[in-house]
């Protein structure tokens, strides 16, 4: 299932916490060699889990983590202007009608299923808090992943060739791409919703100012 957790209540989930952070330096760091930040218990955290961030996490049916991404409005300190600025020209993005949408992870063995449920969780807050667009960063084999679940970015500039390629990308999330990641996701509109509901209520807490 999917669920929606701000930074600040990840003390009420703290096996999956500890997973999800455990994923992403298996991922960011071992199997892809990135420059990040590890912590004695084998964490993966940077200044960014530190503004607050909704994380969208894929639970698995025993409670364990299966992929998950980090959201934070452009109004505020994000990755693609604060380190990745000069792949967009040096014009910052920042508009409350965009969130970046950072550190997508999925868990070693997680299902085909399991991204294209991410980005399905994406669409439900775009949806809810009146969001335009996503931005991200994002390296070559996000690509093919991102084909196959039916949610491509436009690419806003990039740097790189082949396998070291890294792009900034700007996603929308029409009917036409919801329909085809639900549909790869396995999960139905109606399901995936309730599971938005069941987190935010009919009173979409959103912690974040939409102005400015």
């Amino acid at each position: 299932m999917l669920r929606y957790i701000y930074a600040d209540e990840l003390h009420q989930y703290p096996e999956l916490a500890k997973a999800m952070f455990q994923d992403r330096a298996d991922q960011f760091k071992t199997r892809l060699g990135w420059e990040v930040s590890v912590d004695e218990n084998g964490e993966e955290r940077d200044q960014y889990d530190a503004l607050n961030p909704l994380y969208v996490i894929w639970e698995e049916a025993d409670g364990g983590h299966g992929g998950s991404m980090r959201f934070l409005p452009t109004t505020g300190p994000v990755m693609v202007n604060e380190i990745f600025g000069h792949l967009t020209g040096g014009a910052p993005i920042s508009s409350p009608l965009i969130w970046e949408c950072t550190r997508f992870c999925l868990a070693r063995g997680a299902g085909s299923h399991v991204a294209a449920a991410l980005m399905l969780g994406g669409g439900e807050i775009m949806t809810a808090f009146g969001i335009r667009h996503f931005a991200g960063v994002f390296d070559a084999r996000m690509v093919r992943i991102y084909k196959a679940i039916g949610s491509s970015p436009e690419i806003l500039g990039f740097e790189g060739t082949g396998r070291d390629r890294i792009s900034v990308g700007l996603w929308e999330f029409s009917q036409e791409a919801r329909d085809k990641v639900a549909a790869r996701a396995g999960v139905s509109q109606e399901l995936s919703r309730l599971w938005f509901n069941r987190a935010f209520g009919s009173a979409r807490d959103n912690r974040f100012a939409m102005t400015g």
